[in-house]
């Protein structure tokens, strides 16, 4: 297994097809302030064209499909595929586009694009570990990166709220997202 970019210089440019199967972007608000509400978004499709050897040449691209947003409660996924916050009806997507990448060092990068939620779109900026390079038993090679960021979700016209009683609101503005994501490098 190599661990680096520095291991894996190629001398070309690259495609690498995201593994649904191996990723999945996560995400986490409060709920009346005082506790983590956690969900994910199983189903995650794109590419990354990566230039190992001058990565800030690289790029992706990712979708997400918003219907499959997944709180594990079917009442509350509910609510959020209304017009009150996703409106997956309107907007069946949620996608990623880098804008650019920066080499941190020799396992870290800061991967910038625009995110568009609910037909908004909004520079956003991820930062991303490569865990690491690969080759499957099948004779696949694949990549892993871990990218986290955080967004103000009404930035994206998602502003449904309640006011609570004893003062804030049931939903926090803030949303951290945590992106594991799997790809095979393509012929």
């Amino acid at each position: 297994m190599v661990n680096t970019l520095e291991q894996t210089k190629t001398g070309a440019l690259t495609t690498w097809a995201i593994d649904p199967a191996h990723t999945v972007v996560e995400f986490q608000a409060k709920h009346m302030m005082i506790s983590t509400v956690k969900g994910r978004f199983p189903e995650v499709d794109g590419a990354i064209k990566a230039d190992l050897d001058n990565i800030e040449n690289s790029s992706a691209e990712i979708t997400i499909k918003a219907a499959t947003i997944d709180s594990r409660n079917e009442q509350r996924d509910t609510h959020l595929r209304s017009g009150d916050f996703l409106d997956v009806e309107n907007f069946p997507t949620v996608t990623f586009r880098t804008k650019s990448i920066e080499k941190i060092d020799d396992t870290h990068l800061k991967v910038r694009g625009d995110l568009t939620v609910r037909g908004t779109t909004r520079d956003v900026s991820l930062d991303t570990e490569v865990n690491g390079f690969a080759k499957s038993p099948w004779g696949q090679e694949v990549v892993a990166l871990t990218a986290t960021t955080e967004i103000n979700r009404k930035d994206f016209g998602l502003t449904w709220n309640v006011a609570l009683e004893a003062g804030g609101v049931l939903v926090s503005d803030k949303v951290k997202f945590a992106i594991e994501l799997e790809a095979v490098k393509q012929a």
